[in-house]
């Protein structure tokens, strides 16, 4: 009877360390389903070295998109390798006696819109600013550089004096009414400005945040248009903020095509990058006492031309990340706000995290208007990308998403996914960028693309070529047009210009996306 009471309390321990086996088992099956993205647990991925390998399919298309900007230049011409394009509205801005020829038109018309315009040159420049080395490495940064410079030389005349900002050139009823070449347009293009009577304060900001940025790319290759750049952004951003008014209200007329909802995120925006030009801390107390007014904390939103808060809170993420130890207290707990909404932004984004936005398709791409769709997915991708690229050079080895933890690696996949979707990994196999593959778009909303060179149109006759059931004769190389529907379906129509015209704004949010993606590895640098 002892023997057996003996065996029986044997097995009875056994039992218990079976339990507790099994209970530890499933605590690391837990633990890792709730850190496993990416793999590796609490250790952080290696830092990164020089641009490593080059991928041939983003190189490939990098290469194609940065031509884009050359078939939307206005102006005399330089250099031009568009056979298809010559120089075009030499006389903008002879009206007030100013040169305004230069800077590039807006989509498929021959409209300078200065807003967006403004945002592609902030784009870019950040696109270059960051990965420089990398569109080096496939001979594209001297192509990048000299797009962003056709528009800082635009943006400077345009900023006629310290509180007069030229903001259009064009009619777009008059515009939008013709469809002709834009080397043979005859339409009036009357100038539309900000000042002190109209302020406009948004188009300022976002005009001081390009000429800032751009002032840091030309740094230290033409130190005194450097300086001109900062100059007339510390000007202009004075003028947006000491004159708060939205242009929208201002101008109702802009209404119709780049209606702003707000001007707070172009002053968060502007002093953002003028901060990182100058190194003033005055730009960084702003962003801060300005924050709880502008910056939504706490609410994710959709990085676009009309709302720089995402992009404003990834930029300003970028001391958190590499330590600004001159800083003060305040200042330094005032950028976590921003860091914080920043990975609330790329919590979002993850598919299966707990905060997942719904806003995609069937196929995971993110989706959010019918107008100009791809903008939000490349936006969002082209974000994802540089924050995993500060994780990974700051040694953080993961974010939290309300208990699922996430990994730089995770960040990246979520990048290629909808770069690849771009380039025709979707349920139609389409490459919404023209020119990469084989099948992509033939009948681009684009008026100098659907018009044979040697044709003769007037302001109207032009239209037979936009009804034309004939494919453009002339490829709108790099162009990355508006993009699917919801339902993933894509009607391939020049009068469909919700899916088929393209923008030069567009244009830069996919050459910074290919350009973080285009080698395998890319370390952080200083802007400076």
């Amino acid at each position: 009877m002892g023997a057996e009471k003996r065996s029986g309390g044997w097995c009875g321990w056994l039992l218990v360390l079976l339990i507790l086996a099994v209970v530890a088992a499933a605590v690391v099956v837990t633990v890792k389903k709730r850190s496993g993205h990416g793999g590796g647990g609490d250790e952080a991925a290696p830092v990164p070295g020089p641009p490593g390998a080059v991928q041939k399919k983003y190189a490939d298309a990098l290469k194609l998109a940065t031509q884009f900007f050359d078939i939307q230049k206005s102006g005399k011409l330089e250099d031009n390798p568009i056979s298809w394009r010559g120089n075009s509205a030499l006389k903008d801005g002879s009206d007030a006696d100013i040169d305004l020829s230069k800077g590039m038109f807006d989509a498929g018309d021959h409209m300078k819109f200065g807003f967006p315009l403004a945002f592609t040159a902030t784009v870019l420049s950040w696109a270059i600013l960051e990965y420089g080395d990398q569109m080096n490495a496939v001979n594209q940064l001297e192509t990048a550089r000299g797009s962003l410079k056709w528009i800082t030389d635009y943006l400077i005349n345009a900023h006629a004096s310290d509180n007069v900002l030229y903001i259009q050139v064009g009619d777009p009823d008059l515009d939008h009414k013709c469809w002709d070449r834009p080397e043979a347009m005859t339409e009036k293009r009357p100038l539309t400005q900000v000042n002190t009577s109209t302020p406009g304060t948004e188009v300022a900001a976002e005009t001081a945040a390009a000429m800032a940025s751009a002032s840091l790319v030309f740094k230290t290759v033409d130190s005194t248009y450097s300086s001109t750049l900062l100059k007339h952004a510390e000007q202009l951003f004075t003028f947006a903020d000491k004159y708060r008014a939205s242009y929208s209200l201002s101008i109702p007329e802009v209404q119709t095509y780049y209606n702003s909802t707000g001007y707070g995120d172009e002053l968060l925006w502007a002093a953002s990058w003028l901060y990182h030009a100058t190194g003033d801390q005055s730009h960084l107390e702003y962003v801060v006492q300005n924050g709880n007014k502008y910056a939504n904390f706490g609410s994710p939103t959709w990085f676009c031309w009309d709302n720089k808060l995402a992009g404003t809170q990834v930029l300003l993420s970028r001391l958190s990340f590499f330590g600004a130890n001159d800083l003060s207290g305040s200042i330094k707990s005032g950028l976590q706000s921003y860091r914080k909404t920043a990975e609330a932004v790329m919590c979002g984004l993850f598919p299966k995290s707990p905060t997942a936005t719904t806003s995609r398709t069937d196929s995971g791409l993110i989706w959010v208007s019918e107008w100009n769709s791809l903008q939000h997915p490349v936006a969002s991708a082209f974000l994802a990308t540089i924050y995993s690229d500060y994780m990974l050079t700051s040694r953080t080895a993961k974010i939290s998403c309300s208990g699922q933890t996430y990994r730089p690696s995770d960040l990246r996949k979520f990048a290629q996914s909808q770069a690849d979707y771009v380039l025709g990994d979707n349920p139609i196999k389409m490459s919404y960028l023209v020119g990469y593959g084989d099948n992509y778009p033939q009948y681009v909303h684009h008026r100098g693309a659907s018009i044979p060179v040697n044709a003769k149109t007037g302001c109207t006759d032009g239209f037979k070529w936009l009804n034309s059931t004939d494919p453009n004769p002339n490829v709108a190389t790099g162009a990355l047009v508006g993009g699917p529907f919801l339902n993933e379906t894509y009607i391939d129509s020049r009068n469909n210009s919700m899916q088929t015209e393209p923008s030069t704004y567009n244009s830069a949010l996919i050459v910074g996306l290919l350009s973080g993606l285009v080698t395998t590895s890319s370390v952080v640098q200083s802007f400076t």
